[in-house]
């Protein structure tokens, strides 16, 4: 099929890249426009930008999505079989969803209806889920609302942060993306009305998500640090100065006592902190102006002792 791809971080990338590799021939490759980065604020591409421009597929990127003529006739013109949306990061408009013959459809990933919008990776780990997954629907003007044609689960581990989880995510959704699409191709696919009334938001993450509060279970902390360890990380005064904590461990469900206090180092491990309910050793840190540090390179680098307290 002649595919119209709509992406934009790495998450995308891997669908984009499994599309490649497929018999699809992916025909035109719609990005967000290249948005200053880093120190120097330099103009830099999109990671699918880069991707299809190494496999010299066209480059759309529009500023504006709605009320877009220009684009809406070069769409025309193109004349796609079907176009695909993986965290492109604008909703589209009917008019341009109705385009290609199959419509269009998106990698969502959540198992649908919940966690609908834009950050079902970090709530699934914030709310301290056992499982979530991808799954494929096809696009209506509801957000995320439209019929699914298929889903896959993924377990989160205790060892799954942010980084790991979504990177399992983007290449299940990607097998299933292909999957997906030689069942619309062939006349196969079957699609599933979703349950509103069993639907969540999984609304935008805010910075100040990230600041701890010790008064907490340890296990609350615990994926509060692992749900945002790209952005904004979670962090907590010491000694005065804001910290941010990495990664972490819970080494205990149901201890009490001073809360935000250090109880124990951990020799070659770090340093375990007393919560409101159960103890968190903390793994990695990272302090004002310096690189991330495991949390034994902490205990001797900072002369950490037990007894000090977190706020």
């Amino acid at each position: 099929m002649k595919v119209v791809f709509w992406g934009t971080p790495d998450f995308a990338v891997e669908s984009l890249k499994e599309l490649v590799n497929s018999e699809h021939d992916v025909i035109a490759v719609i990005t967000q426009p290249d948005k200053p980065r880093g120190r120097g604020k330099k103009l830099l591409p999109t990671p699918v930008k880069e991707f299809a421009l190494k496999n010299n597929i066209p480059v759309l990127q529009p500023e504006k999505v709605k009320g877009n003529r220009e684009l809406y006739e070069k769409l025309k013109d193109l004349a796609p079989d079907i176009s695909v949306v993986v965290a492109y990061g604008k909703i589209l408009p009917k008019e341009i969803i109705e385009i290609p013959k199959y419509k269009t459809i998106n990698v969502h990933a959540s198992l649908l209806p919940e966690y609908r919008g834009s950050a079902p990776i970090h709530r699934a780990l914030l709310d301290g889920k056992d499982k979530t997954g991808v799954c494929i629907m096809e696009i209506v003007e509801e957000l995320d609302a439209g019929d699914i044609y298929e889903c896959k689960e993924v377990e989160i581990k205790e060892e799954d942060d942010i980084v790991s989880l979504h990177n399992k995510l983007a290449k299940e959704g990607a097998k299933l993306l292909v999957k997906v699409l030689k069942d619309i191709e062939e006349g196969k696919a079957k699609k599933t009305k979703q349950d509103d009334t069993k639907s969540s938001y999984a609304k935008p993450i805010k910075k100040e998500e990230g600041k701890i509060n010790w008064e907490k279970s340890a296990r609350e902390i615990f994926n509060q640090i692992r749900a945002l360890k790209v952005w904004p990380k979670a962090f907590t005064k010491f000694r005065d100065k804001e910290i941010k904590i990495l990664s972490s461990e819970v080494v205990d469900e149901n201890s009490t006592g001073n809360i935000g206090e250090i109880v124990k180092i951990e020799k070659g491990k770090g340093f375990v902190v007393q919560t409101g309910r159960g103890r968190l050793l903390i793994k990695e840190v990272q302090f004002p102006n310096s690189k991330a540090i495991s949390g034994d390179d902490a205990v001797r680098g900072y002369h950490i002792k037990v007894g000090e307290r977190f706020e």
